[in-house]
């Protein structure tokens, strides 16, 4: 994955792609912050799990600019995420993420909403990177409440 990266990187410089230039920078920078704060080379899950955390950042953004009617701001970020979303692995359907859900309470079998944790807990390894999970953490809370 990193590797990937690294040649994007000297393909969006060769070809003078500014916007695929920008963001992948800023991917090595975070990475290579990480690696230090960590100290070790990360690996392929981890990366991925910052490529998530800047996707979430900037859909963060969005909804700010929205509220200051930024729509320059929008597309320009709306690109980055675009950009971003390649590298990261295919994401699972509503109907897989359902079925992750419903696996996951069969097997912990939580009995009211102070267990979301323990649901969390086994369905993160499941779903990271792969899904949204303010989404999934949702869906979990609803169907707490409705146990």
């Amino acid at each position: 994955m990193k590797q990937k990266i690294l040649n994007d990187l000297k393909n969006a410089m060769k070809n003078k792609n500014k916007e695929l230039l920008s963001v992948v920078r800023m991917v090595k920078g975070a990475i290579q912050m990480e690696e230090i704060k960590v100290k070790h080379e990360l690996n392929d899950d981890e990366v991925i799990g910052i490529i998530s955390r800047e996707i979430k950042t900037r859909k963060e953004s969005i909804k700010e600019f929205e509220k200051g009617n930024r729509n320059d701001l929008i597309e320009k970020t709306e690109k980055e995420i675009e950009i971003l979303t390649k590298y990261m692995p295919e994401q699972m359907s509503e109907e897989e993420i359902n079925a992750t859900i419903e696996k996951v309470f069969e097997q912990v079998k939580p009995e009211k909403p102070s267990d979301m944790g323990k649901v969390m807990g086994a369905i993160t390894p499941l779903v990271k990177g792969k899904a949204d999970m303010s989404l999934i953490s949702a869906k979990i809370k609803e169907k707490l409440n409705n146990l």
